[in-house]
Order: C-alpha cells, then structure tokens, then sequence
C-alpha cells in the first residue's frame, strides 16, 4: 500500500487529498468568521447579533449560506450572461487558489515553492479581474462605477503591499513563506519576530490589506450612498455568495500573511512552549478579530481621501523603508536585524 503512493496515481491522489483538506479548512473557518464578524459588531453597537440559529447562534452563516443557494439567479436585461456567471467563480476561486502555498506549519504547506510570494501576488492581482468583470457584465452604470473604484484601489494598493514584503524580503533572502518563518526562530520568542526590526511597516501592511480587500473604512467600491452597492449590485443568490464567500477568504488570507510576515507564523511566542499550527490559527483569528473591530468603530472615507494617502504618503514611505532595510542588511547594523540570510535566522 505505502508503494502505491509513490506511483503518479498515488501521488495525484495525495494532493488532491490535501488541497480539499485545505478547502474545507477555509470553507469552514468562513462560516465562523461571518459569525464573528457580527458577533463583534452587535458587541460594539450593544445588541445581540445572530442568536436564534444554532446554540449562541453559531448556525446562522449555515442558514444565510443555504438561503443564498436556494434563491433565484437573476440576471439583468442585456448582461454578458457567459461573463455574468464567470466573474464571481474567478473571484472565488483565485482566492482558493492563494492558500497552496500558505504553510501552517513546518511542512505543512500544499506547494513549498520558492517563489511563494510572486505566486501569492500574480493570484491577488488577477482577483481584480473578478470584480471588473462584473460590473462590466451587469450592463448598468452603478456597477460599472463600483468596479472601477474598485481596480484603482487594489492597484493602488497592492504597489504599497508590495514594497512592504520587498523590506521582509532582503531582511530574509528568500521568497518561500517558510523560510521567513523559519529566518524569525529566535532565543528572544516574540521579540525575535519582525514586527519589530520593520515595525512601521506593520501598520502600513495592515491598513493597505483593509484598502486592498474592501473592507471599512476602505469600502468605497461598495459605498451605499453613491453607488447602491457597488459591482455587486445586480448579483442575487449564488453569484452573490461567491463573491461575498470570495472577499472573506480574501480577508483571513491578509490575517494568515500578517501572522506569517511580522508574527512569527507557526512559532510560540514564548521560548519552551512548543511551536505548531495553533499558534498559526490563533494569530490569525486574532488579526481577524482586529479587521471586525475596525469596520464597527471608523467611518468611510472619502475616495479622493482613499487614493491620496495610498500614492502620497503609504508609496513613498514604503518605499524609503525599502531602502533604509537594504541599508541596514547590507551593512549587519543592530546586529544583523535586518539580515537574517547572513546570521542563519
């Protein structure tokens, strides 16, 4: 038997074994997430939130997720209906996609390739696709409109992302996600990790992934007021699943790449606690618990607001950070910080 899984059948069978493991991690993990992110919601304003589905209401995503799935698929007078349909599918499953190359523990990775990073860009990139292509197929002006809000926004964005993981990556010397896990194992636990030799970059990260992934106060693609709801607008039932489905993958995968990035990914915190994949689920919920609270307590900002901070203060400051952290890793200052490649992690 253990023969058989070295034949190609057997190997074939092995990862497909493993990427529907990984789906169904993600699909579950959304059900809570939507949860959560009501849940803490409801808190903040002082109300309940969901509480009648389930036990506490943990039930109620089951409900909504099957109420979606059993409506009537509208489709507008004049719309592309081959790209109508495919639109959502394309943000739905490029999201799935990033997750092959995400390691929640050591070894515990779809995809070990090299060039992670480049794989998680070129998959987030086209996700824009998704969301152009809907509003386009709709064959309305709102949605039109939500989209092109909506690629400005992400392409805006995305420049700054970037240059961020370019300061993780001369401090690391290498694109694969375990080894920048493995380049933040240190004798100091926490303060062996990062978030602190690239600590302004931190806060960058994480407000450029709100604006990157549409969440408040960033969600100017979707803005009722001027925009009903943006590129989704004409979508019901399914479609409109897909793409909601899609956007929160999106979210938990900014909260794995936080964790993976700045906070150590799969490592304890505390030196002689042992390292493993709670710490990779822990850090994550937590990221994610810190994108609820900020769409329940910051207001919407404006679009010009949007797209001045993101060219005029996020790109050049990551940018000088870009070089500051080459500066300091060539260099070994603070006792190699900044040059991990050099002094083994």
């Amino acid at each position: 038997m253990a023969e058989f899984f070295t034949t190609p059948l057997g190997i074939a069978i092995i990862i497909l074994a493993q990427g529907l493991a990984i789906i169904a991690f993600v699909m579950i993990s959304l059900l809570f997430l939507v949860y959560g992110d009501r849940k803490i919601w409801a808190a903040v304003q002082m109300r309940r939130g969901p509480n009648v589905v389930g036990a506490f209401g943990i039930l109620q995503s089951v409900a909504d997720a099957l109420k979606y799935v059993v409506k009537e698929i509208v489709v507008p007078a004049g719309a592309d209906r081959a790209v109508f349909f495919l639109a959502p599918m394309t943000s739905f499953v490029l999201s799935i996609l990033v997750w092959a190359v995400i390691p929640f523990n050591d070894g515990w990775v779809l995809s070990d390739i090299n060039v992670a990073i480049l794989f998680v860009f070129a998959m987030s990139s086209l996700e824009v696709y998704g969301v152009i292509m809907g509003g386009w197929a709709s064959n309305s002006k709102y949605p039109f409109l939500g989209a092109m809000r909506s690629a400005g926004q992400m392409i805006s964005y995305e420049v700054s992302i970037g240059l961020i993981i370019i300061g993780i990556i001369i401090s690391t010397g290498s694109l694969n996600f375990g080894d920048i896990v493995r380049a933040q194992d240190g004798d100091y636990g926490f303060f062996s990790w990062y978030w602190l030799p690239h600590f302004p970059m931190v806060f960058l990260f994480f407000i450029s992934a709100l604006a990157e992934t549409n969440r408040p106060p960033f969600d100017l693609p979707e803005a009722e007021s001027e925009l009903v709801a943006g590129f989704m607008v004409e979508y019901s039932s399914t479609p409109y699943l897909l793409y909601m489905a899609g956007e929160y993958i999106a979210i938990f995968m900014m909260c794995a790449l936080m964790s993976i990035l700045f906070f150590g990914g799969w490592l304890s915190p505390i030196p002689g606690l042992p390292d493993g994949v709670l710490w990779m689920v822990g850090k994550m919920a937590f990221f994610f618990f810190i994108f609820a609270m900020v769409k329940a307590i910051t207001p919407r900002y404006r679009y010009d607001q949007l797209m001045r901070i993101g060219w005029k203060v996020f790109l050049p400051l990551s940018l000088g950070w870009v070089v500051l952290v080459a500066f300091a890793a060539k260099f070994e200052i603070l006792g190699g910080a900044y040059a991990r490649w050099a002094i083994g992690g």
